[in-house]
């Protein structure tokens, strides 16, 4: 077993690369370390199937939860379906590596990721894209790399490469580049409202450490004596280009339809009458050629179409190179909805709807983490099959969904009120009803308009726009606004980037070439800043600004500030309090550390109920203030009753009336409730209350009862106290009076 490594200096930290200790039976294997996160990547190959007309890779990527010494939760105790993020991961591990295979190539190549240590530091997402890109140019296959990756931040107004956990926590931007020695291919990010120049320096700053690791990688090959692999691309049929080269005026027609459902029937009607022409039959099989020979060359027809016209100025709906399609918005649409609206540019449509709630929607997330967190802002969407007219099974959001998800909801981060301070949990839905180009550009635009109309306090609108490229050796290159469908699939580039009027919030470039320059970068950003503009100009035809109000079906809130010694009294064992508090009034009631309750309801009186309740069982007795007591517990010596939830103090009998009380109960009877006054609260928190004193205040008689059964009249006037030998014992089990005071014999006060 040779095991080879090489290393990278990296900010004063080291990136290792190792191949040849593990799954030394893969085709290609890489393990990439830096401080103590590990991920280990294999690449596997397959010889090509018979009749396949695309590139199958595939690249996976895992979170093993034993790398942060943790175990799985639910039931089953073991790592199921990949999460978001490792969806997320693939995608970006995918992306800067499948443009550099060379043309016609269509073996199996699967790449699998395994994060085996997790530091808790340093994310092994970037690292797995690196491992990737390291183990397919250990295997032997044609691939055009190697690649590398890095992470970018910007802190302090200085970039960082890899930064940390903590370094991304107070980044203005969190920036994943990945490239050859020669170019970039791939850039994904989320960023606070940064500058294009700020966001091409990040590129460049990326580009020279990628740069160092490719070169690193080259060094491994030779290091496990990798030799190039010779690979020779399948002759392309001349004779079967030149037949469907006739079809060329026809297919221009066809393309150059304004509408795509137009476009597409006389495409596909093309299509057939040029395969039932040229396609090899049994009942004609000389001069014509396999099917899939003539899709191919069809194929490349339409592509060459696309494409002359972008680099002429025209394209094939007829708009300038840097014309946005026309915009429709129609805010408010759905009645019922917190937030919503129908954003439609050009063919493509999407209704976006935001939804405000609790804090039990919050959407719990675990991962490697040492802790489970929750989020309050989420996107999801959704790409159903009407959209583009097809069918094909529903079974649950593909990687495209989640990835055109995360885009979008990444864009609007910068913008929202501080979340601390909001009190709802926020859930956006776009769902694509049209699509013929950039639909994850429509659910920002939508997701923007949608919280606006949800009355979100956000900062600044945020629009987003895709842009393309067509580049030719002859003819040069032409930036393209606002990209179609088939431009995008014709084209050598998708960057869409989303932002508000002061800077870049969300970027995300795939490249279909082997790289793409710094210049043309540069010129595609300031060209997708012109046309954000102009989309922002239109959202906010729609509407200027968040509604004042939260819509009439969102829940409203109310707060309440709690000691936090009192939040154990309102959750109540077992959460018996709360939840009686929202049975009885139909609210939800959240409650955090620092004691700040929420009190949530679409009814302001059931809010208002809960308050109260809550407010009782958070109140502490306050000296001189009137409560209505309940009677809890009755003694030889006055009464006990609860005047707050939790809270009891004692009313003596001298305090019940005015004037004598013979036994307490002439007064007052278990279960009673009546007015009594605080009179005291001593150091200890004892309350000691007044009947007679409230009675007074309140304006009401406080005189005592007369007496009941034996007990003997008051003397004199009634305000003289009886003598101790004038009492006589109590009936109903009373202690009699001794003629002493506190002790066995011995003089004294009555003991009451």
């Amino acid at each position: 077993m040779s095991i080879h490594e090489v290393t990278v200096d990296v900010g004063g930290r080291t990136l290792r690369i190792e191949t040849g200790r593990m799954a030394r039976l893969a085709a290609g294997a890489a393990l990439i370390q830096f401080g103590e996160t590990m991920v280990l990547s294999a690449t596997s190959t397959a010889p090509p199937r018979p009749g396949l007309d695309f590139f199958p890779l595939t690249v996976d990527y895992r979170e093993k939860t034993y790398s942060a010494g943790k175990i799985p939760g639910g039931f089953l105790k073991r790592e199921a379906m990949p999460s978001p993020k490792e969806i997320l991961t693939m995608r970006m591990a995918d992306r800067p590596i499948r443009p550099l295979w060379p043309e016609g190539f269509k073996n199996d190549v699967q790449i699998q990721s395994l994060v085996i240590s997790y530091d808790q530091l340093n994310d092994p997402d970037v690292l797995s894209i690196i491992g990737a890109g390291a183990s397919v140019a250990l295997s032997p296959v044609p691939f055009l790399g190697p690649i590398g990756a890095v992470r970018v931040g910007l802190v302090d107004g200085e970039y960082v490469a890899f930064p940390d956990t903590m370094q991304r926590a107070v980044s203005a931007m969190d920036m994943v580049v990945a490239g050859t020695r020669q170019a970039v291919t791939m850039v994904e990010g989320g960023m606070n409202e940064v500058t294009e120049e700020q966001a091409i320096g990040a590129i460049e700053f990326a580009h020279e450490i990628i740069k160092r690791i490719c070169a690193a990688i080259e060094q491994l090959r030779r290091l496990a004596g990798w030799t190039p692999v010779e690979w020779k691309a399948p002759p392309k049929n001349e004779a079967v280009a030149q037949a469907v080269a006739a079809y060329k005026g026809r297919m221009k027609e066809a393309l150059f339809a304004r509408e795509k459902l137009d476009r597409t029937a006389r495409k596909r009607a093309l299509v057939e009458e040029a395969r039932a022409a040229l396609v090899a039959t049994d009942e004609a099989p000389e001069g014509r050629f396999p099917k899939a020979a003539v899709d191919e060359a069809l194929s490349d027809l339409e592509k060459q179409i696309i494409r002359e016209a972008a680099l002429s100025g025209t394209r094939v709906d007829g708009r300038r190179p840097d014309e946005v399609r026309p915009i429709q918005i129609e805010v408010g649409l759905l009645p019922r909805a917190h937030g919503s609206v129908l954003f439609t540019r050009g063919e493509t449509q999407a209704l976006v709807a935001a939804t405000l709630g609790t804090g039990m929607d919050e959407k719990l997330e675990d991962g490697l983490n040492a802790q489970a967190f929750t989020r309050k802002y989420y996107l999801h969407y959704n790409f159903p099959p009407l959209c583009v007219g097809e069918t094909r099974p529903i079974r649950g959001p593909s990687r495209r969904e989640v990835g055109h998800g995360a885009l979008a909801e990444r864009a609007l981060l910068p913008v929202l009120p501080a979340m601390e301070d909001f009190p709802y949990t926020l859930r956006i839905v776009s769902d694509v009803l049209m699509s013929n180009g950039s639909s994850s550009m429509a659910s920002v635009c939508g997701n923007t308009l949608a919280m606006m109309d949800a009355g979100v306090k956000i900062k600044r609108p945020v629009a987003g726009i895709a842009m393309g490229l067509v580049e030719d050796e002859g003819q040069g290159a032409v930036v393209l606004s606002d990209i179609l469908g088939d431009e995008d699939h014709a084209g050598d580039m998708d960057f869409k980037v989303a932002g508000t009027q002061v800077g870049i919030t969300a970027l995300q470039m795939d490249i279909k070439m082997t790289g793409v320059s710094k210049d043309l970068l540069r010129r595609a950003l300031d060209q997708a800043r012109e046309g954000r503009m102009h989309i922002l100009r239109e959202m906010l035809k729609a509407i200027d600004r968040p509604r004042e109000e939260y819509s009439r079906h969102a829940p409203r809130v109310e707060f309440v500030q709690i000691k936090p010694e009192k939040i154990g009294m309102l959750i109540g064992p077992g959460g018996k309090n709360i939840r009686r508090i929202q049975e009885e009034t139909g609210t939800t009631v959240e409650v955090d550390d620092t004691g700040r309750v929420k009190i949530f309801s679409t009814n302001a009186e059931a809010a208002l109920a809960a308050r109260k309740q809550v407010e009782a069982i958070a109140e502490e007795a306050t000296l001189g203030k009137i409560y209505d007591g309940k009677v809890t517990s009755i003694k030889d010596f006055g009464a006990f009753l609860e005047i707050i939830p939790g809270i009891e103090g004692l009313c003596h009998i001298s305090e019940l009336a005015d004037g004598y009380v013979g036994r307490v109960d002439d007064v007052v009877k278990m279960g009673d409730i009546v007015p009594v006054k605080v009179i005291l609260v001593d150091d200890s928190g004892r309350v000691k209350l007044s009947r007679k004193q409230a009675l007074i205040e309140l304006g009401q008689d406080a005189t005592a009862p007369a007496p009941s059964g034996d007990a003997p009249p008051p003397r004199g006037d009634g305000d003289r106290r009886p003598r101790d030998g004038d009492r006589r014992p109590r009936e109903g089990g009373g202690r009699p009076f001794r003629g002493g005071g506190y002790g066995r014999g011995g003089g004294g006060r009555d003991r009451r």
